[in-house]
């Protein structure tokens, strides 16, 4: 019998390899001795074992991956019982808390079906994603306030190549996810880790630009949006690596192309439209239109997910307010690869965009020594959750306005002014 021939593998292992040397060694900047909690959809292993190897050649303490599997989670909506939506693992996430307080380091890697739960209850999503995130708030606060160095990179599960090369075969629609990762990643150059560094140089050099300024508020004007987003008192603008409080400087998010900074949770006035669908929790968000008044949202809709939407804004009373405004040029990389990803870490790095609720202390002067009390008088929202929504095109101009109410471009046609 003649053998049959090895078809290549649909992932590149060299630049998978290289991704993880980048998010060790870029992303985290691991310490040697410093722990590390890494979580992962189970079919991300050959990504886990890559990372736990170089975190271990950093001289990591011990490396714990905790794995969640899609199945199992669609299991719990076909038969758990009722009050099963109200409950979540309060035990991990007060486990995980702990660790980060004791110095852990938090790798996050990204990978799930963005369409897992769309066929599911509404009502029971909301109530698992509620409870969920009031127990994962001991983790979420050492992570929010950047009390720790911690990293999201991502691995090309099948089932989130399904849902971004629909018309291809499994193995053409892993490769090509992949391809595109690396490249966003920028794992596929030569020196990954010198084209961070430039890359890196470049955000701080915006970032810079955008703090001399001093603006008190960004206007947006285009299609579906007249927004103006006041900015917090003290804010400061960041974007790519910084140091985290515990002295180590690292890149939170593989890819990034933003620099973001915090509103003021009050200061929010006018309506805005998306410009690109939202996945949150397995669960397709588009079309959302909002509309502020004193910073809260007042009404929203979209064309579809609009029950889930409605119940993520009713987690508490910080929902409803911004926590983050980033700014990407509408020419980044990741908008130019002219791929929807359904994946909140590449889709905002392709759009300008907004978060709705926790801010980060680390974007305001002097954020590290400011308690939550005073991060509120500046003007820092808090929630329970984290989401970011792209409201950015090729058709959105933003202006700077000043404190006398003077008006400086910013962007224009979605890409910078100067």
């Amino acid at each position: 019998m003649n053998a049959q021939p090895r078809l290549p593998h649909p992932i590149d292992l060299e630049k998978l390899e290289k991704l993880a040397e980048v998010a060790v060694k870029v992303g985290l900047n691991l310490a040697e001795g410093q722990d590390l909690v890494m979580t992962a959809p189970i079919e991300a292993q050959p990504l886990t074992r890559l990372i736990s190897r170089y975190a271990y050649q950093a001289g990591a303490g011990v490396v714990t991956t905790l794995f969640n599997d899609p199945q199992a989670t669609l299991e719990r909506f076909e038969h758990g019982h009722d009050a099963s939506f109200d409950k979540a693992a309060n035990w991990l996430y007060e486990g995980m808390g702990q660790a980060f307080a004791n110095g852990a380091a938090r790798l996050a890697i990204a990978g799930d079906d963005p369409m897992l739960l769309a066929a599911q209850d509404a009502d029971k999503v909301a109530r698992a994603n509620r409870a969920m995130s009031t127990a994962y708030k001991p983790a979420l606060e050492k992570i929010a306030g950047f009390d720790i160095n911690w990293n999201i990179v991502s691995y090309p599960t099948l089932a989130w190549a399904r849902t971004v090369f629909p018309g291809d075969p499994d193995g053409m629609a892993v490769a090509k996810l992949a391809k595109a990762i690396f490249a966003a990643s920028r794992v596929d150059q030569p020196d990954p880790v010198g084209a961070w560094r430039e890359h890196n140089d470049n955000l701080h050099a915006r970032s810079a630009w955008l703090n001399a300024k001093r603006f008190s508020a960004l206007r947006y004007t285009g299609p579906g949006t007249d927004l103006t987003i006041g900015l917090a008192d003290e804010h400061e603008w960041s974007g790519g690596a910084s140091m985290a409080k515990n002295g180590i400087i690292c890149n939170p998010n593989i890819p990034t192309e933003e620099v973001f900074t915090t509103p003021h949770r009050l200061r929010v006035e006018g309506h805005v439209s998306s410009t690109k669908p939202l996945s949150h929790q397995g669960t397709l968000i588009d079309d959302i239109r909002v509309e502020f008044s004193e910073g809260r949202v007042v009404k929203a809709s979209a064309a579809k997910g609009e029950s889930v939407l409605n119940k993520v804004l009713d987690t508490d009373e910080g929902a409803r307010r911004l926590g983050e405004v980033a700014l990407v040029p509408h020419s980044s990389p990741i908008s130019a690869s002219g791929i929807l990803f359904y994946n909140t870490l590449f889709d905002e790095n392709a759009s300008c965009h907004i978060a709705l609720g926790q801010c980060y202390s680390k974007c305001f002067l002097n954020g590290d020594k400011l308690s939550p009390d005073e991060i509120a008088a500046r003007g820092g929202n808090a929630s329970l959750i984290h989401i970011d929504w792209m409201i950015g095109s090729d058709k959105i101009d933003i202006d700077g306005i000043d404190a006398a109410g003077n008006a400086t471009p910013v962007m224009r046609g979605g890409e910078w002014a100067e």
